[in-house]
């Protein structure tokens, strides 16, 4: 089976099984909001993040109270998220930068976006894909793990898994599939306990029983 009948397949499965809209499993109101929640994501889960952003966007209501914010005051309020010193660090210099170079607008374009503390491309993918609804491939460990499996990419790099992903798939298909195969891997293709029998891409998987 070539590259080509792959990607047709595994695209067309991945529509059958899941919504073809894009969904952020991230809660939010406000662009700002999204980019501090996916930097509070990082090696943390999003059901974590969306309890702790819950008190934290009321306590810190705009762009200015993350900018103005105490270091050590916001260390504790995010500490359950893990990684809460470089987080902080990162949340407060990257809203005074949204504040004193943006003027409180958020930038669409991922080099601007990537100048924010904190700020990869992921972090910028989600923004751009979410709020600018730009076709955007976010790597993060699922579709990271997934791509791999189904022989999508043999590269540890996020950001070379990025552009291969791009180059295989029509832009229409960049933003759901990181819904699609985020979903695949949270209920199926879990990494402990992969459920491979009731895998719906089974049969496209170099490492499970399928095999293709």
């Amino acid at each position: 089976m070539d590259i080509k009948e792959r990607v047709s397949g595994v695209l067309r499965l991945l529509d059958e099984n899941y919504p073809t809209e894009d969904k952020c499993y991230l809660h939010y109101e406000h662009d700002w909001q999204l980019l501090i929640a996916t930097v509070l994501s990082a090696q943390c889960t999003d059901d974590r993040v969306n309890t702790v952003t819950e008190g934290l966007f009321k306590k810190y209501a705009d762009i200015d109270a993350f900018a103005d914010a105490d270091l050590k005051e916001l260390e504790n309020d995010i500490r359950s998220t893990g990684f809460y010193h470089n987080k902080a660090k990162n949340i407060i210099a990257a809203m005074q930068r949204l504040r004193d170079n943006y003027g409180c607008i958020m930038p669409s374009d991922i080099e601007e976006l990537t100048t924010l503390a904190g700020v990869g491309r992921k972090t910028a993918n989600v923004v751009r894909t979410h709020i600018f609804h730009i076709p955007s491939i976010v790597v993060d460990t699922h579709v990271k793990r997934i791509s791999g499996k189904i022989g999508f990419t043999k590269s540890d790099d996020p950001v070379k898994i990025e552009f291969e992903l791009m180059e295989l798939f029509p832009k229409e298909h960049w933003g759901r599939y990181n819904t699609q195969v985020i979903a695949h891997g949270r209920t199926i293709c879990k990494a402990r306990k992969p459920d491979c029998e009731n895998c719906c891409l089974r049969e496209y998987c170099l490492e499970g029983s399928g095999k293709a």
